[in-house]
């Protein structure tokens, strides 16, 4: 009764501390956790439009070239839980600046790369330090903003933030790569990260009290680690490889042992990387399935677009970055609509809202995915999907920190991030194989007529398997 009555009036004096030197204080972490997360997507994009020219200088093949990619996603899909559980033990702003140190060194190690192998391990340390920073970053905002209005408008800003550094990696990074070359993008990542570790050490309020690190789960942290990695990879590599190759086969098997191994040891453990009993949680559960479904459907959304513009379109990597600006800004001005919906109307109206607006708009783009469509064709499409997942993607985090004690905020974003990971993983596996079906022995016009056909029919998926997401929805508690 006592933590109940602690929340009432911490609501009923929220007007007032708005004016507070506190508050003040508060508004500036914000800043500099929002700021966190602009780097942490200005990242997945900037580096996509450096990719030619560093292949080329770096000396990469064909078929090696996509493990820049390949080796941040699989580390940084790894290693999202064990993030989210060090910000537990070892303290929020502590981890946060950490990854942020982390992820400017191995940015400077990226710029500075001078052979395949350097770059890659690069970008397999610059996964690490994103697998610390999200939940980290996450954790923090869900400590220091009390649940309700205050953290759902702080959960606005941090994924406007996020949808807005999508749009300025793409763009960033076709200035920069034409200007300065493509080691830019990593020097960026330095200043940036750099300034915001340097905020962080002097703004944000230092942790409090945490566990004693001699409770750390080390052999869960390995094994859940472990069978992450192994199916991020498999994941990843399945669609290009095969599914039949002995290297996949081989490391399915092994994620799924390493997966049992990790359940019957957070049953025995004394101190659980991922206590059992925060499964109990239903807002978070549904908040992670509903995290996973986004991903592999909305979340997909970007990669079919991109290959519709510069494949279909032949627009230029400029011209992909200008063409994603509107399609963003409407993201942003969802997640803006999703806190307010959700402060008024609570989690489940609000995704159900998102999605099935989301829906609507992403069963609108195939009408501009055509050889000979516009861009004013699929404008409409693209401006009311974003604003459908911009509302879902505040709901989403909302109700995955709802009901969450303080202690395990972190490891329940690093939860939710992994879902969030793999479901795009997945969906992205599993779009890519069905739209490439058609694709062998196509040239010229027929091949680029094919390629728009199978980027139909991804949007078409995608769309309905939102209705899985507005099924689980329901699951979700009505607003109290």
């Amino acid at each position: 009764m006592s933590s109940g009555n602690n929340l009432s009036a911490g609501s009923r004096t929220s007007s007032v501390s708005t004016t507070t030197p506190q508050s003040k204080f508060l508004g500036w972490s914000l800043a500099i956790l929002a700021f966190a997360q602009l780097i942490y997507s200005i990242d997945i994009n900037i580096v996509f439009v450096a990719l030619p020219e560093l292949g080329k200088d770096l000396g990469f093949s064909e078929q090696s070239l996509q493990w820049v990619v390949s080796a941040y996603t699989i580390f940084c899909g790894g290693f999202l839980l064990l993030g989210g559980r060090a910000a537990d033990l070892f303290g929020q702003r502590r981890v946060f600046i950490s990854a942020l140190i982390l992820f400017a060194i191995a940015s400077l190690l990226g710029g500075l790369a001078w052979s395949p192998i350097i770059m890659i391990i690069a970008r397999a340390i610059q996964g690490i330090g994103g697998a610390m920073l999200f939940p980290a970053t996450l954790s923090l905002l869900n400590r220091l903003f009390e649940e309700g209005p205050r953290r759902n408008r702080a959960l606005g800003i941090w994924g406007g933030a996020g949808a807005s550094g999508l749009t300025i990696g793409s763009l960033l990074g076709g200035i920069l790569t034409n200007a300065f070359g493509w080691e830019s993008v990593f020097y960026v990542n330095v200043l940036f990260a750099g300034v915001a570790a340097f905020a962080a050490l002097l703004i944000i309020p230092r942790d409090e009290t945490c566990r004693r690190i001699q409770s750390f789960d080390l052999p869960g942290a390995l094994t859940f680690t472990g069978a992450a990695t192994l199916l991020v990879y498999v994941l990843v590599q399945g669609p290009g490889s095969g599914w039949g190759s002995v290297s996949v086969i081989i490391c399915m098997v092994l994620s799924f042992l390493l997966f049992i191994t990790f359940a019957q040891i957070q049953i025995r453990s004394k101190a659980p990387l991922m206590p059992p009993f925060i499964l109990r949680n239903r807002s978070l559960v549904a908040g992670m399935t509903i995290t996973f479904i986004f991903m592999g459907t909305f979340g997909a959304i970007p990669y079919f677009l991109t290959i519709l513009f510069q494949n279909v379109h032949q627009y230029s990597a400029l011209q992909t970055g200008l063409a994603f600006i509107v399609p963003s800004l409407a993201i942003a001005s969802g997640t803006q609509l999703g806190e307010r919906l959700a402060t008024r109307l609570g989690m489940r109206s609000t995704l159900l809202t998102g999605m099935i607006i989301g829906i609507i708009g992403t069963a609108l783009i195939p009408l501009g995915a055509y050889v000979d469509s516009s861009y004013l064709l699929i404008l409409p499409g693209l401006v009311i999907s974003g604003v459908g997942q911009g509302i879902v993607w505040t709901g989403m985090w909302i109700a995955a920190s709802t009901g969450v004690e303080q202690a395990e905020q972190g490891v329940a974003s690093g939860m939710a991030s992994t879902t969030l990971n793999i479901g795009n993983a997945i969906g992205l596996a599993f779009l890519i194989a069905i739209a490439n079906s058609q694709l062998h022995g196509q040239t010229g016009l027929s091949l680029q007529a094919a390629v728009a056909t199978g980027a139909r029919t991804a949007f078409y998926i995608a769309a309905a398997g939102l209705v899985l997401g507005i099924i689980i929805t329901f699951f979700l508690p009505r607003k109290k």
